[in-house]
């Protein structure tokens, strides 16, 4: 039965003028109405309503397991150096919405590091009555008394960005406010920012981020700040920063296209001066050097840059002709740069080689000569997480694996090998746990690879429960990684879980995503749907035993899984989901994302998005499984409409067991503290096992 006000008191928004024929009617506009109080309390009464379906002692005792994993004691604190500091941001019981700290390197090297509490997020919501959540904090480079902390009212994108002492733990007073708004704010110096943000009507870009940037300086209000530049609103948005590393302090200014491509432009002598590069590169700066990854081949100096590759030139040659780069990395068929990162004198790569990852260390003294860090776990994720760039060759690398739980090592380049500072208890038993990697071919042929992390030694029967999750999207990689979460609640009742590396995603580099842009995005489904096939064939698990699950773009990838493949899975969990390809655009910052998915207004796009648009995709005389579609109705990312729309559409068609949940705050996380984050946890997998464990059929 629907849950949804009586369709008379919304006729006025039944219908979208702006759609095509086929697309004339939406009876469920109303919803998009995010903080009306017709649809807040259409949200409210769904979510009690899915709730009340899990409220058991086994529910409960669950969602008290899985917030002992999340607010262990014994977690690892992940640290950044500034300074001669590391800083921490922390959440426990005692301290739900988190404690910004900081200790010394000697501290933070014992069983019980001392922590110097900076600021207690619980205690300035108490003072100042407002449920603050923390979004970060930058602290001004070489200086390290004053940061800028980013404070969230709702866990939303939206931010305010205060300056505060560090020295007297409080907000400076007088000192630099830039209010709630998406905006990028950064330090030049001491007296002086670059804010990008909301300065009134006419200064946001469609895809609702900042137009100009402008330089504030102390004491100046944000409508007298100077303009530093200003984009077209069809742009994505503009940014600036500032470079404050000693002899090659400069300020640059990037105009960002689309989520692709962009232009930067350097500031000399009060001019911008534009860096001759493709678009869609990836371009930095570092001391005297410019490196670029092309996204796609670049005809430069009379030779093919290949897409993925990494290039560098000396700014100072680059700036006066020369188009003479130094390969620093080439792709082939296995391998892929994921990621890159500096200390002083070299320069880190991260390497992805059939989706395992390896570190590579480039000497830049020593032309570019490479050796290759070494005791790297094989099916483990090894990541570089800090760095000292400018004053030594220190790093810092975080190892996890699905069934490892994760190290946290630190080492000195030419003086120290990789030495183990801590490391996480482990949460769940995996003595008779294996993790493997295997390959299926999807439709046109291609190879892909995913993981399995199940029972040593499994019954090949087809009754396993699993879960197979993916994403597919934005040149995101998904690796290995340690879940206490997924193992209490998945891998300890004997269920399996699957992650899927298909094309859309980043683990084989920019080829890999781009094959699956716009018109190609079905490739991403196909490929999902090939591993599903594949676990099925190999009596790993059943139709009616699989579920799929994903979240933001892989929430609309298990929303084509639900309207396109729904034969190969008996459950779907689908979270804070762009659904309605129609009105993405429209919604929150939909408009961003045109250059991965397409523009539903060009008729010649809509003719291809209409066929990955699950909301438009729903037919009255299919069977689909059950479904749970959750959302936070303070996402100003994707928003929580397009899951409303969809729950909604699928219940007043008669598609039984579909449940829909919703947080008021949490932002596109979906949950905004601990206890949120455990107990939208408890709900997603209590969904999973009670409708795959058993014998489950279609709604």
């Amino acid at each position: 039965m629907s849950d949804e006000p009586d369709e008379n008191e919304h006729d006025e928004n039944a219908h979208d003028e702006n759609a095509h024929d086929e697309n004339a009617h939406d009876e469920n506009l109303w919803l998009e109405d995010i903080y009306s109080e017709d649809a807040l309390a259409w949200a409210e009464r769904q979510s009690e309503s899915t709730i009340a379906q899990f409220a058991s002692a086994e529910f409960e005792t669950l969602t008290d397991r899985l917030l002992e994993v999340i607010d262990s004691d014994d977690r690892i604190p992940l640290v950044s150096k500034a300074g001669d500091f590391y800083y921490n941001f922390w959440r426990d019981a005692a301290h739900p919405r988190g404690l910004w700290r900081r200790t010394t390197l000697g501290s933070y090297r014992t069983a019980q590091p001392e922590w110097d509490v900076l600021l207690d997020i619980d205690e300035l919501g108490r003072t100042e009555q407002t449920e603050w959540v923390f979004a970060g904090a930058s602290l001004l480079p070489h200086d390290w008394t004053r940061a800028l902390v980013r404070l969230s009212p709702d866990g939303g994108d939206a931010t305010t960005s205060r300056e505060f002492d560090i020295p007297s733990r409080s907000f400076v007073e007088d000192g630099f406010v830039v209010p709630t708004a998406k905006s990028i704010v950064s330090w030049i110096d001491r007296e002086s920012l670059f804010v990008a943000t909301d300065f009134g009507p006419g200064s946001m870009t469609l895809s609702s981020y900042p137009r100009t940037v402008r330089r504030l300086r102390r004491g100046q209000s944000l409508m007298d700040a100077e303009l530093v530049h200003e984009v077209s609103e069809s742009d994505l948005e503009v940014v600036a920063r500032h470079d404050s590393t000693p002899g090659f302090e400069r300020d640059l200014v990037i105009v960002v296209i689309d989520f692709f491509r962009s232009r930067t432009l350097l500031v000399v002598d009060g001019s911008l001066v534009p860096l001759d590069l493709p678009l869609d590169a990836d371009v930095q700066l570092h001391r005297e050097w410019l490196l670029v990854q092309p996204r796609s081949d670049w005809q430069v100096g009379g030779v093919t840059r290949l897409t993925g590759s990494l290039l560098a030139i000396r700014l100072a040659d680059f700036l006066a002709g020369s188009r003479e780069f130094d390969i620093l990395f080439e792709p082939d068929a296995h391998t892929a740069l994921e990621n890159w990162t500096w200390t002083r004198d070299f320069l880190i790569l991260t390497l992805l080689v059939d989706v395992s990852l390896t570190l590579v260390v480039l000497s830049v003294d020593d032309g570019w000569s490479r050796s290759q860090l070494p005791g790297l776990p094989a099916l483990s994720t090894v990541r570089v997480i800090d760095s000292d760039s400018e004053n030594s060759n220190e790093y810092w690398l975080h190892s996890t694996g699905f069934t490892a739980p994760s190290d946290v090592l630190r080492g000195v380049i030419g003086e120290l090998a990789p030495e183990l500072i801590k490391e996480s208890p482990a949460f769940f038993d995996a003595a008779d746990l294996e993790v493997q990697q295997h390959w299926t071919t999807s439709i046109d042929g291609t190879a892909v690879p995913y993981f399995q992390v199940g029972r040593r030694g499994l019954t090949l029967d087809g009754s396993t429960p699993t879960i197979l999750s993916g994403y597919g999207g934005f040149q995101i990689s998904r690796l290995p990684e340690y879940s206490g979460v997924i193992g209490r609640a998945w891998l300890d009742r004997g269920g399996v879980f699957v992650l899927a590396n298909i094309r859309g995603g980043g683990e084989f580099g920019p080829a890999w995503h781009t094959s699956a842009l716009k018109a190609n995005r079905p490739r991403a489904y196909e490929d999902f749907a090939a591993v599903a096939r594949d676990l099925i064939s190999r009596g790993v698990t059943s139709a009616e035993h699989l579920g799929c699950e994903g979240r933001s773009n892989g929430g609309l990838l298990v929303g084509n899984m639900l309207v396109s493949y729904p034969e190969l899975f008996g459950a779907v969990v689908c979270g804070v989901p762009l659904l309605d390809m129609r009105r993405y655009t429209k919604l929150s910052a939909g408009a961003s994302w045109i250059a991965e998915y397409g523009d539903p207004d060009l008729p010649e796009e809509w003719d291809f998005i209409r066929t990955f648009s699950p909301y438009h995709l729903l037919r009255a005389d299919a069977r689909y499984p059950p479904t749970l579609l959750y959302a936070a109705t303070s996402d100003d990312r994707v928003g929580p409409v397009q899951a409303r729309k969809m729950a909604a559409r699928m219940q007043s068609r008669g598609i039984a067991d579909t449940l829909y949940y919703e947080n008021t705050d949490g932002g596109h996380g979906g949950a905004v503290d601990n206890r949120h984050s455990a107990r939208l946890n408890a709900l997603m997998y209590e969904f999973f096992w009670s409708r795959l464990a058993t014998e489950p059929g279609p709604g």
